[in-house]
């Protein structure tokens, strides 16, 4: 976190005064959708910080003088969003051993709450009797004054006594419950918050699973939170509209305070009964069109309130990233859900309670996104950059007002063609990776530090091909993204979205993204084993794979992905000689690996025998070898094949061997200002593949986004 503060010099002063920083910040809350209020918020955070400082520090003007140079809304913003970073670092690391588990700090809570509650139904029962005393002998006291002509002024005064005593007496006992449930209200509303930000840490974690990250899925513990906390306002709820009853009758003073009271507590309880409508299965994030998705949504408020037993309908719409943050800003639901940017079929479900497992959920299973809307496109705008997210919401009742629920799921991106992958993956990795826990759907930053970016990239690498990148892989992975032009401290070096996903790279076609996932994808479905045994490097630049080769032994050889063809794989390998020659093997993709394995591949060149620096090749990728096979002659009499990897124009004993009827292999000695490869197929070659019948309305709109 420390190169996140450095960027608008706070990591001194999220030092030395962070108690205060801590405090107030996690005392605000969700940030405000009104501008103009939160202008003057942070204005006066910004005022506060500093005079914190000045207090602590007096004479100390040059990191004052820092805070001035960026305006107040974006201090602000920057250095709470490090605090809600490192609450979630906090929330997603593992508990040391004088961590206390959370169904033990659910205990003390409840306990506390409780204790809170039983004093007050106590104290209330105490008042309503004072109450009733005091009216009671009020009463008798005028009737007898009415009625006996010979009370006597003694006398009187000796009952007004009485009854000044008795009604002091229920004031007393009045002030003492206010007192008791401003406290419980006051205690209450900070367990709420923290479970409700305790659902939102797990709403991030879910997120950065998207890429890949695991997660403790501590759902249940959090239902657990929520139906109790629902149980305890209720009832608090309860002792509020009992005291309302008879309040205004013996002490109208509190009416307005109690008023007061119901009115927060209804807006406790209605905030809890709303955040706790999740997405608990999110759908896939590249949606494609035409193709059967699946989700679930889940209330975590269980049986509380009785709502289960009605088995609420939910509906899914789609929602542009604009409707999105419209919808955001307004919070309370509309009566009317916005209109669809799309047409969803099998978009309603029922809501079911399970009693064993005690979730209230609603699954969609068989969910088709049949049309998208999509919004005008501006500047470099593409189709594979557009954000939707699909809207959940119900409508349900609880005693006298209606509850409207919603929730949104993650960001998802609409395709219409398996080509228009790589980019919307680009665009979903950034979003889930960078996201801020509270933010406006769906703001991300523009650029982020490489630390950051290559965290991201490991998390996404390991998730798809179960073996992390080393350092080595992710120096080099730095040196392309900068295109060689980075400083040498990682901390200081920035990655601009479009740099990510946007730019080609020097003398290429593609980017560092679609470079980047066509190795990935080609490691998950073809090199998984050698990968996970670590016998492939990868990530290495020529240059280097020369110079370590070239301290080698004859036939000792290495495999480093292609620089210029995508998801290719290279083989270099050391001749031994005057000057220990390093061949590069025109790389192998997918297409060629379907056909026969990248081990088989290795064992068929002979010249290739001691994995780098010095693994006899058999050991390195004997595990991986097909299996020799068995009868030659199958049962319709034909003999089998195989097809085996050669180079023509290459032989142990000669490079200078000449195979003219054979196509010649482009084996050559590394010559690092050659592509070897044409990177695809004009729109116009794509266009004439299609017949007919096969070209739709998906494929046209496809053409058209590229």
């Amino acid at each position: 976190m420390q190169d996140y503060y450095q960027r608008k010099c706070q990591y001194e002063l999220r030092y030395f005064c962070a108690k205060w920083i801590e405090t107030t910040i996690l005392a605000q809350g969700d940030l405000t959708n009104d501008e103009p209020l939160f202008q003057q918020i942070a204005k006066n955070f910004v005022q506060g910080l500093k005079a914190e400082f000045q207090r602590n520090f007096p004479g100390s003007t040059n990191i004052i003088d820092t805070i001035d140079q960026y305006p107040p809304e974006d201090y602000y913003r920057h250095l709470r969003n490090g605090i809600l970073q490192e609450l979630q670092m906090m929330r997603t690391c593992p508990p040391n051993g004088n961590h206390q588990p959370p169904h033990e700090l659910t205990t003390q809570i409840r306990l506390t709450l409780t204790q809170y509650l039983t004093n007050m139904v106590t104290k209330e029962k105490t008042v309503k009797v004072l109450c009733e005393q005091f009216h009671t002998r009020t009463g008798e006291f005028r009737a007898l004054q009415m009625g006996s002509p010979n009370s006597t002024p003694e006398f009187e005064e000796r009952v007004k006594i009485i009854l000044n005593n008795e009604y002091l007496e229920m004031i007393r006992q009045k002030d003492a419950l206010l007192a008791d449930l401003r406290s419980f209200m006051t205690h209450y509303e900070t367990v709420q918050v923290a479970v409700i930000n305790e659902l939102k840490n797990w709403q991030r974690s879910q997120a950065l699973g998207g890429n890949g990250q695991p997660y403790k899925d501590n759902l249940d513990e959090i239902q657990d939170w929520i139906e109790g906390l629902l149980e305890i306002i209720t009832a608090a709820r309860g002792v509020i509209t009992k005291m309302l009853s008879y309040w205004e009758q013996y002490i109208g003073d509190s009416k307005t305070i109690l008023e007061g009271f119901v009115r927060q507590v209804m807006h406790l309880q209605e905030s809890l009964i709303i955040s706790s409508f999740i997405v608990e299965k999110q759908p896939p994030q590249v949606m494609k069109t035409n193709t059967r998705f699946a989700s679930t949504v889940r209330w975590l408020i269980g049986q509380q309130l009785g709502v289960s037993a009605a088995n609420p309908q939910v509906e899914c719409l789609i929602l542009s990233e604009a409707q999105a943050q419209r919808y955001f800003s307004q919070r309370p639901m509309n009566d009317c859900p916005p209109h669809s940017s799309g047409e969803i079929t099998n978009n309603s479900s029922s809501m079911e309670f399970q009693p064993q497992s005690r979730h209230f959920t609603a699954s969609f299973r068989n969910m088709q996104l049949k049309k998208i809307k999509r919004a005008e496109k501006k500047g470099t705008e593409s189709v594979m950059d557009e954000k939707f997210s699909l809207l959940f919401y119900t409508t349900t009742s609880y005693g006298d007002y209606r509850i409207r629920a919603w929730t949104l799921s993650l960001p998802v991106v609409v395709i219409v063609h398996g080509n228009q992958e790589p980019q919307s993956w680009a665009t979903i990795t950034w979003d889930n990776a960078f996201a801020e826990i509270t933010r406006e759907p769906f703001q991300v930053p523009e650029y982020v530090s490489w630390l950051e970016l290559a965290s991201a990239l490991n998390t996404k690498f390991y998730s798809q091909t179960k073996r992390a990148l080393t350092e080595d892989n992710k120096r080099f992975l730095c040196e392309k993204i900068f295109r060689n032009e980075y400083k040498s401290d990682d901390t200081k070096n920035y990655v601009k979205w479009g740099q990510f996903c946007k730019e080609p790279l020097p003398g290429r076609t593609f980017t560092f993204w679609d470079w980047f996932f066509a190795i990935m994808k080609m490691t998950k479905d073809h090199l998984v084993g050698p990968w996970q045994a670590d016998r492939i490097v990868g990530f290495i630049n020529k240059e280097k794979t020369i110079e370590q080769l070239r301290q080698c032994q004859d036939g000792t050889f290495l495999l480093r992905f292609s620089d210029s063809e995508l998801g290719g794989i290279t083989i270099a390998w050391v001749r031994a000689g005057d000057t220990n020659e390093v061949f590069m093997l025109q790389p192998w993709t997918a297409k060629d690996l379907n056909v026969r394995a990248l081990a088989d591949r290795i064992n068929d060149l002979s010249y290739l025998r001691y994995l780098y620096p010095n693994i006899p090749k058999d050991d390195a990728f004997g595990v991986f070898y097909s299996p020799p096979g068995g009868e030659q002659r199958t049962t319709n009499g034909y003999v089998k094949s195989i097809i085996k990897a050669h180079t023509p124009g290459y032989s142990e004993n000669s490079g200078n061997a000449s195979y003219p009827n054979t196509p010649q292999h482009n084996m050559q000695s590394p010559n690092h200002s050659v592509d070897m490869m044409e990177m695809g197929a004009s729109n116009a070659e794509m266009y004439n593949n299609y017949s007919n019948e096969e070209f739709v309305d998906d494929d046209f709109e496809y053409l058209l986004s590229t």
